[in-house]
């Protein structure tokens, strides 16, 4: 009889005599340091057993229906994204996890703009793989679950914890694919969670580490190791002067943090005649809002305000390390944000690379004012199109919070393929409105040709998208406002609260749907 998971007081206790019967029945030799995750649907109906994936159903044969047993007597059927643990039932792993996958067969769910087949393997795999992290087991091995990729974006995303400067910290768990099928799927979804996880990095780490300098050594040294078809070029100030970019300058000159202009180029198409497609980053690496200083409470998460150039330059390093057919530009304009006696001063008026002025009325809302003129500098290369990232604008968080990144864009074909890419990868966007009616609250200054703030402060991430607006003519143009899902709480259950990577895997799949479509 298997004495495992009951609901009382004791059940640990009493998990732990299971296994130990167990392994006195002659599995002595079970595998402490191997865990094994497994997946089971919702029921049907109210009378039907609730079904196993064909890996749990092949396991539950190795073990001779022991799995199903003791999972009937533990408690009520699994819902999604709740695991239940089971000690000693084979000698290959210490324990195994199943976790629940809801409705078996979900698809797209048109009221939430998501695959709910995926994102519910993505919550179960997280969970799972956490637990054997609890249980300090190192090596995982992950059921696909019916789609590989998205089991392996599960697991790789919610093991991931920033925990570089500290002393203690959780076990490294190692996950692989359980079974031979899927292998392909799996590698793409360790890579895109991988990129993911880059952008993490980056953001979460603390501003005195992670300056604009250091920055661009990590994306160059990332880059450089996903391919040879790469380019790296770390702009120093001289050659931002050179470049007329005023605008940019302006902010970087408040502090004593040498500013850099990154530019970066993968060359994957076949045809180097091709146009290459252009992200832009903001790339903030701390922002104090400068003279008009922000409040104390949470300034702390202004290190992450070059989240920006972190997800484009995750997703062109990871574009590179799958081999995609294209030819790709990430611009990343990166300083501080700083106050000094050098600094912007409300009411100062500068000049773009374009030669539009601007009327610096707040200078936190200096995120703008370094896109404009990487925009400006973005069009010189002739590109398919241009998309720029940025943690751009509370209103952004304050309008949708941390359930979808906010898109500005003048092409509605842009729109629909990064909408169609965001329901594949579970990370969503939301169209917003790139009216007239707000470009005339910013083209309305006293002083200058723009003013950098609106003239009310209703619509705040529409005016601050009017404003980029000012500095583009491509026809193929969107902006993504990043300011609400820059961080998590507990929303997006198999991501660790902290700094979020949002949107790389999005920007992933729109380049390689690109490159499909393309072919």
């Amino acid at each position: 009889m298997f004495l495992l998971p009951l609901p009382a007081a004791g059940r640990v206790a009493v998990r732990r005599l299971g296994a130990k019967r167990l392994w006195s029945r002659g599995l002595g030799t079970a595998d402490m340091t191997k865990g094994l995750v497994l997946g089971i649907y919702n029921r049907e109906k109210d009378n039907d057993v609730p079904p196993f994936t064909s890996a749990g159903e092949n396991f539950d044969k190795l073990v001779s229906g022991k799995l199903r047993e003791i999972l009937n007597i533990s408690g009520p059927p699994l819902k999604a994204g709740k695991t239940r643990t089971f000690y000693g039932l084979h000698e290959d792993f210490s324990s195994v996890v199943v976790v629940g996958l809801g409705r078996k067969g979900a698809g797209v769910d048109d009221q939430e703009n998501w695959h709910e087949g995926k994102e519910n393997i993505r919550v179960a795999v997280a969970a799972g793989c956490r637990q054997f992290q609890d249980l300090e087991v190192s090596s995982v091995e992950v059921d696909p679950c019916g789609d590989a990729q998205a089991a392996a974006e599960g697991a790789v995303l919610g093991l991931y914890e920033y925990d570089s400067l500290k002393q203690k910290k959780k076990t490294a768990v190692s996950a692989k694919l359980h079974g031979s099928g899927d292998l392909e799927a799996w590698q793409k979804g360790v890579l895109f969670a991988s990129g993911q996880n880059l952008a993490r990095q980056l953001m979460e780490s603390p501003a005195n580490e992670m300056t604009p300098t250091r920055f661009a050594e990590i994306i160059e040294k990332n880059l450089k190791s996903a391919s040879s078809k790469t380019e790296v070029h770390i702009r120093p100030k001289s050659w931002i002067e050179e470049q007329e970019m005023g605008s940019f300058l302006s902010v970087a000159k408040g502090s004593d943090e040498p500013p850099v202009f990154l530019e970066i180029h993968y060359r994957g198409s076949p045809n180097a005649g091709d146009a290459p497609l252009v992200f832009v980053g903001k790339g903030i690496t701390f922002d104090s809002g400068g003279i008009s200083i922000k409040p104390s409470a949470s300034m702390d998460l202004m290190r992450a305000d070059m989240g920006g150039a972190a997800t484009i330059c995750s997703a062109i390093v990871s574009a590179a390390k799958l081999g995609l057919p294209v030819n790709l530009i990430g611009l990343a304009p990166l300083c501080e944000n700083m106050p000094s006696g050098k600094a912007n001063k409300p009411g100062d008026v500068v000049k773009a690379k374009n030669g539009k002025t601007i009327q610096v009325d707040n200078t936190d809302a200096e995120g703008r004012l370094i896109l404009a003129d990487a925009l400006c500098y973005a069009h010189t290369f002739n590109p398919e199109l241009i998309i720029n990232a940025a943690t751009l604008t509370g209103a952004m968080d304050i309008a949708l919070g941390s359930s979808a990144t906010g898109v500005f864009t003048n092409s509605s074909w842009l729109w629909n393929k990064l909408f169609e890419a965001s329901v594949e990868t579970g990370d969503r966007v939301w169209r917003m409105p790139l009216y007239e009616h707000y470009t005339r609250q910013i083209v309305d200054c006293q002083l200058a040709d723009l003013n950098n703030i609106g003239k009310y402060r209703s619509g705040g991430a529409c005016t601050a998208a009017a404003f980029l607006k000012e500095f583009v003519t491509h026809s193929k143009w969107a902006h993504l406002d990043i300011a609400g899902v820059m961080t998590n709480k507990d929303e997006i259950s198999y991501l660790r609260k902290g700094m979020t990577g949002r949107p790389t895997r999005t920007l992933i799949e729109f380049l390689v749907r690109f490159c499909q479509d393309s072919a």
